[in-house]
């Protein structure tokens, strides 16, 4: 039978690479856990789960305040800076926090808004913020490149385009520390509006999802060698900043879901009641998906979804279900089934079943693409260097890579053209055997296909995105179309991973 085009174009791009970017046979994966496992000394012991407060209300997030009375223009402040948090029930943990609190204030405004945000960089370190699934001008966006140093100041200043409306987030972006200024509290969620939102009249909730590592002293851990390897995963669970919370379920709900873990993926139930997508990265999608028991969210994956409190049915729990990423060393194998929250259920003629539109919004194909580019997420480990031997220090014989290549703040990786329609294949060619998941500055795409152990299946629904997960040996073809100019990231949205290389730059003109 012949190749698709997908197996054709994955099959070109691995074999250019060579040998390494193919994935390694379980031997080889095998020695490569041996080697990374050899002088991991592990962490000091966790914290218990019960050293942070269970069962508490589930608490909106704080918003930011807009400073500006003028219609059309949200002018806002985030200060970046340490701070000793009451995060566990005794003593005070020290954190990075976005005005005091993690996760930070939500930002919400409008289509067509004026956003001005004045950052001020009171870390140690330097910093940015990335305004994540924004089409916004590049020098806005946050990119390594334009990075606030520590004590620095700059104003962020941009217009949302029509079409933006969506979950979006803010969190760090310098060079080799986002995955530390992440992992210790910066992140904080954005919701774009659209004033003629087929969901309008559905209440809302946000969960904004994170994970936290504490000590038994109740203070953040740093990451350790399976950290680096793997991807920080915390064994304390947040929803908006509490452990296992209790949501209130009244008649039907929309639900904005963020996963702003750095490398948990999370594959959530709610034990069996359906629900319905209408969301993606990319805001809604043209109509709902009904009748779904799970869904799965990447590290900085977002979704919308609808909810509704069944008749005779009073409790139920969201779930994480286990999911295998492909981790190494102690996190290999499906990842636990943990309980996220409680959800109490009230049904009543003050708090109905809702409908929803059967159209949500229009979206249209991109056709006949003008460029097409490669792009493979590729890692191993050097089983020729010497492990480090301090267990926290960043190591130099993992490699995680772009074509080969370790990322360079200088190097353009791919040229496009403003405007034009473009045809991206992505191929995870891991020797780990982990998934990675692919995320692009500066805009959305659409994902037409994708190929899996040999079975080529198109994409079920149509729908706009800025992250995509690709599985160990997985393929996809995406179409996009960038807007705005200028130098733009591509990157394994693990962040740690992208801080040891795994990232591109696309330049647009």
């Amino acid at each position: 039978m012949p190749l698709s085009h997908l197996q054709q174009q994955r099959r070109r791009l691995v074999l250019g690479l060579g040998a390494s970017a193919a994935l390694a046979p379980l031997g080889l994966r095998a020695a490569m856990d041996s080697h990374a496992e050899l002088v991991y000394t592990g962490s000091s012991e966790l914290a218990p789960l019960s050293a942070l407060h269970r069962h508490r209300a589930h608490q909106s997030l704080p918003r930011l305040p807009n400073r500006s009375r003028r219609p059309g223009l949200f002018r806002g402040r985030i200060v970046a800076m340490p701070a000793q948090l009451q995060l566990a029930k005794r003593g005070r943990t020290a954190a990075y926090c976005y005005n005091l609190s993690t996760p930070g204030p939500l930002v919400e405004v409008y289509e067509g808004d004026r956003v001005e945000i004045d950052f001020f960089n009171r870390l140690p370190q330097p910093s940015t913020i990335h305004w994540h699934g924004l089409a916004i001008p590049a020098d806005q966006d946050g990119a390594p490149q334009d990075f606030i140093p520590a004590g620095g100041h700059r104003r962020y200043q941009f217009t949302l385009p029509p079409g933006s409306a969506g979950t979006h987030w803010y969190h760090p972006h310098p060079h080799m520390l986002t995955a530390e200024q992440v992992y210790r509290g910066l992140a904080g969620a954005l919701i774009v509006r659209d004033r003629n939102d087929p969901l309008r009249h559905i209440p809302e909730q946000e969960l904004f999802i994170s994970d936290l590592k504490l000590g038994q002293d109740g203070q953040i851990l740093p990451n350790d060698r399976e950290d680096w390897m793997n991807g920080r995963e915390g064994q304390f669970i947040l929803i908006n900043g509490r452990q296992l919370p209790l949501i209130t379920l009244a008649g039907t709900q929309r639900w904005r879901i963020w996963n702003a873990c750095s490398a948990r993926y999370l594959r959530l139930s709610l034990d069996g009641v359906p629900f319905t997508q209408v969301g993606t990265d990319g805001g809604l999608l043209g109509a709902p998906r009904h009748n779904l028991q799970e869904l799965l969210l990447a590290p900085a994956e977002r979704a919308e979804i609808i909810v509704s409190a069944q008749p005779g049915q009073q409790r139920a729990q969201l779930i994480a279900e286990p999911y295998d990423r492909g981790a190494m060393g102690r996190l290999s194998g499906p990842s636990q089934r943990r309980l996220l929250a409680d959800i109490d259920m009230l049904l009543s003629p003050q708090h109905p079943a809702l409908d929803i539109p059967d159209v949500l919004r229009p979206i249209t194909a991109l056709q006949n693409p003008t460029a097409q580019h490669m792009v493979a997420f590729s890692d191993y480990v050097d089983l020729q260097a010497a492990p480090p031997s301090n267990p926290y220090e960043r190591p130099k014989d993992m490699l995680f890579l772009v074509n080969g290549q370790a990322y360079d703040l200088q190097r353009v990786d791919i040229e496009g053209q403003l405007g034009a329609v473009e045809e991206w294949t992505l191929v995870n060619a891991s020797a780990m055997g982990m998934d990675h998941p692919f995320h692009i500055h500066g805009g959305h795409f659409q994902v037409i296909e994708r190929e899996y152990q040999g079975q080529v299946t198109p994409e079920p629904f149509l729908a706009w995105r800025d992250m995509l997960n690709l599985r160990a040996g997985e393929s996809a073809r995406i179409r996009m179309r960038i807007t705005e100019p200028g130098l733009r990231m591509f990157h394994c949205h693990i962040l740690e991973h992208e801080d040891l290389g795994m990232m591109g730059n696309l330049l647009v003109r």
